[in-house]
């Protein structure tokens, strides 16, 4: 029996998601989960379609990027996930989709403006879009370098990977993470509802304002806040 079972599980589950919310087509996408005390991670063999999936087909690799266990070969992403758990110590899942609206903004190279409260309610930034990568870096060691990518455009802006649990990366498409695999996976499905809701609002009014300030703060610490109040906890 694997070390990793329970890790498999996890890792499968959160996969299964993906097309469920309409977040994936055929094989694009997919999601890892972490074991921080083992320093290693579960994620979705590469090009194998959803309806193949099962938890002993997933494959464990470490933070440097090698294969721990597995028969398969893992998501061609997996560099990029293991970049990201190696430097950002506190999260413990990671997803990668091309789902439409998130993606159509990626392509465009634009950041998501915060529009309205449904945004304000899960962070109170604009959402990030890196610029595409340099061609020395497209050339070099592409998805290991595409979490560099998105890290130093985090320290370029000065934004906490744990209060901005999402960004989009030019010309390419949306990464989100959370300490869960399963939080990753609602902030890829938030991602994709916001990246629609304001192509939408766009659409209806080119000139829509961000939305103002008091009403950020409102709807994030209703929620996030010390003094939070939404829920039942």
């Amino acid at each position: 029996m694997s070390l990793y079972t329970q890790l498999k599980q996890k890792a499968f589950e959160a996969n299964m998601q993906l097309p469920k919310l309409g977040l994936v087509l055929f094989t694009f996408g997919n999601v890892s989960a972490a074991d921080r005390e083992a320093g290693v991670f579960a994620i979705k063999p590469s090009g194998v379609p959803y309806d193949e999936l099962s938890p002993d087909k997933m494959v464990i690799v470490d933070f440097d990027g090698n294969t721990i266990e597995g028969e398969m070969r893992p998501s061609s992403d997996t560099k990029t996930h293991a970049v990201l758990y190696k430097h950002w110590p506190k999260i413990g899942g990671i997803v990668h989709t091309h789902s439409t609206f998130a993606t159509a903004w990626a392509q465009s190279q634009r950041c998501i403006p915060i529009f309205g409260t449904t945004h304000a309610d899960h962070l109170t930034a604009d959402i990030p879009c890196a610029p595409p990568m340099s061609d020395d870096m497209i050339q070099g060691d592409y998805e290991y370098q595409t979490g560099f990518q998105i890290m130093d455009h985090f320290k370029e802006l000065g934004l906490s990977y744990e209060e901005v649990e999402m960004i989009l990366v030019g010309n390419h498409a949306p990464f989100t993470w959370g300490k869960t695999a399963e939080k990753a996976v609602y902030n890829s499905a938030v991602l994709e509802n916001v990246a629609h809701m304001a192509y939408l609002t766009q659409q209806i009014n080119a000139n829509a304002p961000r939305l103002k300030d008091a009403l950020i703060k409102k709807h994030f610490e209703r929620k996030h806040g010390p003094a939070s109040y939404y829920g039942q906890s």
